[in-house]
């Protein structure tokens, strides 16, 4: 069984291409002044924590967030945390999108699991690679483990562990989200203590 008993992940902060309305998927857009205060203002409550490993998503908006926050911490890049790749909705607002692509908007929004962005990616298919990260830290020996990526990716992380969907809109920009282990059930929660963690465990 792997060692592996805490993951906090970190969305990235607000880009130079205004990542709040557009969506830039694999398009690699530096985080903005605005995105470095987002990500310095999850400090305070990283600082409780002891991480033995963080990882990243390679592109640039993820790994400058670890970066503000990891210390003297190497940074481990996976590529399996990028975000999807949405094809030529790259850049675009959703406005936009739908505007453009009216009936596959629909269908995106219907969030069916065979769906795929215009010459873009496959959910399975960006699902499956992001299920492989996750395995690579489970089999990495670490015991507690910040990952810094993308909210596609970290809803993702999050329903292939927890069995669940995040709320939508969860997480921000610069938001946190942790999971702790309870045995063999990885459940939402700052600590194994917690209420919040502990709830469901009845």
């Amino acid at each position: 069984m792997s060692s592996l008993r805490r993951i906090v992940l970190l969305r990235h902060g607000n880009t130079v291409g205004n990542s709040h309305e557009r969506f830039h998927g694999k398009s690699d857009v530096p985080l903005s002044d605005e995105g470095c205060r987002q990500v310095l203002a999850a400090g305070p409550e990283l600082a409780r924590e002891v991480f033995d490993v963080v990882a990243s998503s390679p592109l640039s908006r993820a790994w400058q967030s670890a970066r503000l926050l990891a210390g003297s911490h190497p940074i481990r890049l996976l590529p399996g945390l990028r975000e999807v790749d949405f094809g030529r909705w790259e850049g675009l607002s959703a406005e936009e999108i739908e505007a453009r692509d009216p009936a596959l908007y629909r269908a995106w929004q219907a969030r069916a699991s065979d769906f795929e962005y215009p010459a873009g990616e496959r959910r399975e298919a960006f699902r499956a690679r992001v299920v492989g990260a996750v395995a690579a830290l489970e089999q990495s020996g670490a015991r507690n483990a910040l990952v810094v990526a993308h909210k596609g990716v970290i809803r993702v992380v999050f329903e292939h562990l927890c069995g669940t969907a995040l709320e939508d809109g969860v997480p921000a920009l610069g938001g946190l989200v942790s999971l702790t282990r309870v045995g063999d059930r990885w459940l939402r929660g700052k600590r194994s203590s917690d209420p919040e963690a502990l709830r469901d465990v009845a």
